[in-house]
């Protein structure tokens, strides 16, 4: 490998490859890497070029129809963002950061449960105070670490008990508890009260996260400690499960916070549940990289600020 003579004749490259390695090894197609940085396909395949040859490794590689990243350039993609980043913060760096005349962009990786309870104030809060800030709301990745480290968010709001022990700084934001959902007209349930028979016997919706429908830590809990239930349906969006259950036989475990920003429009009623499942404590995390940032910091404090208003 030549990593070390690359390194030793970095007088003699043009920085700006770097910033074209990213958005080729973020892309991983010449053509939409080029629109990205808005540089022509021929631009970007010449730049390839050098940068295979500075490399000495073709990073990408043709498999069939599509490219694939090399070994090596998997390897490059975190350091070349976290460098990039820093370069990016000693050029804009300010004293301070005033939101209501300062430009920024910030990215939050949320589930959409987290969306509708925190985001959606939050975006309020932003629109008021900050008119020249601009949010991106993401989804919920299924490895938020990598999220974090790779520079795809800023913020990832996550229950500490999914992303589990971890180095990243974090801050709590809510707790929240799980109840049963069923239809206000449910045929078997007259009351106010959902036995534990009743609920081991109806049919059951459940909220899954991902492809591999990994299950949500309320049913996950009940599946751990072999509650064996009839699930008829499984859902990847938590805000789907009260429109879902509407008119049916169906029942559902969902949190009390979202359930209940959407009794107004959906026909459903919340009940205890029969079998005790443990509470989500929801937390945001973020890269030390951006601790001392005064925006960062200022949207931090801003999800804080509405994380109080809804405790």
């Amino acid at each position: 490998m030549r990593w070390e003579a690359a390194r030793v004749n970095l007088r003699n490259i043009d920085l700006n490859l770097l910033v074209i390695l990213d958005a080729l090894l973020t892309e991983r197609n010449v053509s939409r890497a080029g629109e990205r940085i808005g540089l022509s396909q021929s631009a970007m395949s010449a730049a390839l070029a050098r940068l295979r040859d500075i490399f000495s490794d073709p990073l990408l590689v043709r498999v069939g129809r599509d490219l694939a990243l090399t070994r090596n350039a998997e390897d490059l993609i975190v350091s070349l963002k976290e460098s990039l980043s820093k370069i990016e913060q000693t050029l804009t760096r300010r004293p301070g950061f005033n939101p209501a005349t300062d430009a920024r962009t910030f990215s939050i990786s949320a589930s959409d449960y987290a969306g509708l309870v925190l985001l959606t104030p939050l975006v309020k809060m932003i629109v008021n105070e900050a008119p020249n800030v601009t949010v991106h709301l993401l989804p919920r990745a299924r490895d938020a670490a990598r999220v974090l480290q790779t520079n795809q968010a800023d913020i990832v709001i996550e229950p500490v008990e999914l992303f589990g022990p971890n180095d990243y700084p974090t801050a709590a934001l809510l707790s929240d508890r799980w109840l049963c959902a069923v239809d206000a007209n449910h045929p078997d349930v007259t009351g106010n009260e959902l036995s534990e028979r009743q609920f081991l016997e109806l049919p059951h919706l459940v909220y899954g996260i991902g492809n591999d429908r990994q299950l949500n830590l309320a049913d996950q809990h009940l599946a751990d400690t072999g509650v064996q239930r009839r699930i008829e349906v499984t859902v990847e969006s938590f805000l789907l499960n009260p429109f879902l259950i509407e008119g049916t036989r169906l029942v559902s475990l969902i949190l009390e916070r979202a359930a209940k920003r959407l009794l107004g429009t959906v026909n459903i009623k919340l009940l205890e549940s029969p079998i005790a499942v443990p509470d989500i404590h929801e937390a945001m995390y973020w890269h030390p990289r951006h601790t001392t940032d005064p925006g960062h910091k200022w949207l931090r404090d801003r999800l804080l600020s509405v994380a109080q208003e809804l405790s």
